[in-house]
Formats: C-alpha cells, sequence, structure tokens
C-alpha cells in the first residue's frame, strides 16, 4: 500500500493509508485520520479526579438538546479545556436556537455506538428545525478510535440552515490524534458564489470582521496553515476559513491545554457568536428562483458528504451494519 507522506516539526511522518481510518463527520475535510501523525498514544478518558484537579468551570450541559441524557455532552475522551470549549459552544447554540428546534429523533442505537471490538467508539445526535425556523438541522458527533499508533478523536458541531434564509452554514471540527497536536477546521461556508454577489461577501465576511480570529490564531507560532488536498473542499471553503494544524512539539500536552483555553476557546466562541447574530437570525426574504437554486446547492453537499465520506469510511471504523444505521440517521435529517 502506497505511503501518504507529511511533514510536522521539519521531519516526515510516513503513515501508511490502510493504518487510519480516512474519514471525518463532515465530507468538507479532507480524510484527516491518515493525515495527523500519532507518535504518542494518548491516554485513557480523562477520570474524574483528573478533571477536578483542572480548574474546570462546571458542567452546565448534562443533556442533549433535546432535554434527554445524550452521550454527546459529555465528550470523553477530550482533554478537560477541550471539554469545556465543546459544552460551552452547545449551551451558546441552545441558547438561541432552542426553541425552533424538534426534539431530537436519534434512536439510543446512534445516540450512542461502538464497533464490535469496541476499539471505536461514537456519539451523535441531530435536531430538525420546525416548520418556520431558519435552520435546517443542527448536527453534533464525536468519534474516538483506539490505533496501533494511539488514539485518534474527532469532534464536530455542523449547523445547517434552511432554505428560506441564504445565509452561510456553520462547520466547526477538532482532529486530534496525540495530545500535542490539533487540525481545526472551522468555517461559515457559503452559500453563493462570492464573486458574482460581491454583497454576499461584504454581509457575511467583511463586515462581521469574520477573518480576525483567523489571523489572531495565525500569529501563533505554533500554526501552521492546513492545505486539503481536496479540490472539492478548498472550493465549498469561505476565504475566511480557518484550517490549520496547531502543532506543540517539545512543549506537549500542557502547551496545548494553554492554546486551547486562551485563544482557541475565544475564537472558537466568537465564529459561533457571528454566525448566531449574523446568519440563524437572518430575516431576509428569498424569492422562488433563489430558494430552489439553493435547495440544489445544499442537496449536493449533502450528496456529497454522504457519498465521499460517511458511506465509505464509517464501515472501517464501526462496521457496515454499525455503519448502515448512523448513515441512515443522518441521511433522514439531510432528506436525501
Amino acid at each position: 500500500m502506497r505511503p501518504s507522506r507529511i511533514r510536522t516539526e521539519s521531519k516526515s511522518v510516513s503513515i501508511r493509508l490502510g493504518e487510519m481510518p480516512s474519514m471525518s463527520s463532515s465530507s468538507f475535510l479532507p480524510a484527516p485520520c491518515r493525515l495527523l501523525s500519532a507518535r504518542r498514544p494518548l491516554p485513557r478518558p480523562f477520570s474524574s479526579a483528573a478533571i477536578a484537579g483542572s480548574k474546570r468551570r462546571p458542567n452546565r450541559i448534562q443533556a442533549s438538546m433535546s432535554g434527554r441524557s445524550s452521550p454527546v455532552a459529555e465528550f470523553p475522551y477530550l482533554s478537560p479545556s477541550h471539554r469545556d470549549l465543546m459544552q460551552d459552544l452547545r449551551s451558546a447554540v441552545e441558547a438561541r436556537l432552542g426553541p425552533h428546534l424538534l426534539p431530537s429523533a436519534v434512536p439510543p442505537d446512534v445516540l450512542s455506538f461502538h464497533s464490535p471490538s469496541g476499539a471505536s467508539r461514537g456519539a451523535l445526535d441531530i435536531r430538525s428545525g420546525g416548520r418556520d425556523s431558519p435552520v435546517d438541522f443542527i448536527l453534533e458527533s464525536w468519534l474516538h478510535c483506539e490505533l496501533p499508533t494511539g488514539a485518534l478523536n474527532i469532534t464536530t458541531l455542523f449547523a445547517f440552515l434552511s432554505a428560506s434564509t441564504d445565509a452561510p452554514h456553520l462547520l466547526m471540527e477538532f482532529i486530534q490524534s496525540n495530545p500535542s497536536s490539533l487540525i481545526l477546521f472551522t468555517d461559515l461556508l457559503p452559500r453563493k458564489d462570492l464573486v458574482l454577489h460581491p454583497d454576499y461577501l461584504d454581509e457575511f465576511y467583511q463586515k462581521t470582521n469574520l477573518d480576525k480570529p483567523r489571523q489572531e490564531l495565525a500569529k501563533l507560532p505554533q500554526v501552521q496553515p492546513y492545505c486539503s488536498s481536496s479540490l472539492y473542499i478548498r472550493s465549498v471553503l469561505s476565504p475566511t476559513a480557518i484550517a490549520v494544524c496547531i502543532n506543540c512539539g517539545e512543549d506537549g500536552q500542557s502547551a496545548m491545554e494553554d492554546i486551547m483555553r486562551g485563544r482557541l476557546d475565544t475564537i472558537c466562541k466568537e465564529i459561533v457568536r457571528i454566525w448566531l447574530d449574523t446568519c440563524a437570525s437572518s430575516g431576509k426574504q428569498l424569492g422562488d428562483t433563489e430558494r430552489a437554486d439553493l435547495l440544489r446547492r445544499d442537496g449536493l453537499i449533502k450528496n456529497k458528504t454522504i457519498e465521499i465520506d460517511l458511506a465509505a469510511n464509517l464501515p472501517r471504523m464501526f462496521s457496515p451494519e454499525v455503519a448502515n444505521r448512523v448513515v441512515g440517521e443522518i441521511q433522514k435529517a439531510f432528506k436525501i
């Protein structure tokens, strides 16, 4: 099998494609599991004692957005700072959009699932928007996979708006295969051609100063741009997308925790705030032709998500039976 080579800390790292599952929970991402170097194994899920000693803020979310207990809210394999961030992002979205969302209908065996061997585990929750809601659906998930080289963790927040507005969707995904490095993708995914519609670029990206978080993150010496090898993925991202690899090298996990709390916490919350204030609250009225164009574009993206990512890769991490259950629920939410 042909090796895939990446460069990390000026050292070339070779990973055989069969050793790591090439999947992410979003098709916008370029097979991240094989692109991260897992040079040291991650510890097992953080113990309650470790969390208690981490100056962790009280957990404000003990249930899913639907009000029932949810494995998605637990994020059991993340560091305390990463877990805090994900729970705070969930809380912000719920506080603003909760009344516009239907209760989750995801069955228990998809809310929490695992491979037959138990080496891979995941949780998925989806809430669809109500009849007059600007939200199509909100998808939250985490995936954990034990590999010979370490543990892989992927956490995702993906909010898709309906065709009642042309405002951008929200994508936020964290991919980590060792405690000292992380790949981060976050973007407000445009739903119009930004060359043909400069007013759209101005409204959602220029006036919101959305490029500032990317600029601030780029100043850190541990941060390097990440360029997807997929032309399709690069074509759907906005000019303000954050696609970076954060590598703390010898400073290790403590430095990553500092960056997570000191920089990523602020940056990610600001991006979600901008999306909630400007996009999810957009009251722009669209004509029938515009709505039809949006539905077609959104439908193509949804189909690509299933075709080139989930259906191809979930069976490798779990099993065909488990993958079919998970993909089936996502297809219901996607209405495809």
